[in-house]
């Protein structure tokens, strides 16, 4: 099942620091703007409790969403978003438009799958470690996954998943493969901890081989 995001907009003439601070403080709304695609830049602001309700839910990061404003609707993806240091409060939101035939750039989330049963864990004591938990994709907006999944069943110990490893849907690219060869990143890996007893017999035997 497809998941929808529809958020309601109004526009907002006043722009400038003082005013936005008056929209959040006395309105509850964040300022936001949407700009791309062959239209102006067009300043809006959208209720704070609705985004921070979006935001709960991870597609909401790398999904092609709904902007009601004043009428019209526009079709946009989250491209940025400012929060407040240390306060839980969204200060600024950034929309790029979307248009069909053109390719999107966008961060989508890794699942990894199978974690717990993945050989290098269990018949070779090794850990996971994660390097990466999100890539970059680049498509057209009707081939926009909300995430990949990354399966680890049958990853080994000291075995190691990089970007060209996963499977990616059918119009989907990684915009680091496209840079070259050296930018095949690791996404994760599997490997015996340091100072596990296989180290501790290794280290044994190498001190046995010298005397």
């Amino acid at each position: 099942m497809t998941t929808e995001f529809t958020l309601v907009a109004e526009k907002r003439d006043v722009e400038g620091k003082g005013a936005s601070r008056r929209l959040r403080r006395l309105d509850g709304k964040v300022p936001a703007i949407i700009y791309g695609g062959k239209a102006e830049p067009t300043a809006i602001s959208v209720m704070h409790k609705d985004l921070v309700h979006a935001l709960e839910n991870e597609a909401f990061y790398s999904h092609i969403l709904t902007l009601k404003v004043e009428g019209g609707d526009e079709s946009v993806i989250l491209k940025d978003l400012q929060r407040h240091p240390y306060k839980p409060l969204i200060m600024h939101a950034d929309f790029q438009r979307v248009s069909k035939d053109q390719k999107l750039h966008v961060q989508v989330p890794l699942h990894f799958l199978n974690e717990d049963t993945c050989v290098g864990v269990r018949q070779g004591g090794g850990v996971i470690s994660h390097q990466l938990s999100e890539v970059e994709v680049v498509c057209l907006p009707a081939n926009l996954p909300e995430f990949l999944e990354v399966d680890m069943a049958e990853v080994g110990n000291d075995q190691i998943v990089h970007l060209s490893d996963l499977k990616l849907p059918k119009g989907v690219e990684l915009a680091e493969l496209s840079k070259g060869a050296d930018h095949d990143l690791p996404v994760v890996s599997v490997h015996k901890p340091k100072g596990s007893k296989a180290d501790e017999e290794s280290g044994e035997e190498s001190e046995g081989g010298e005397e």
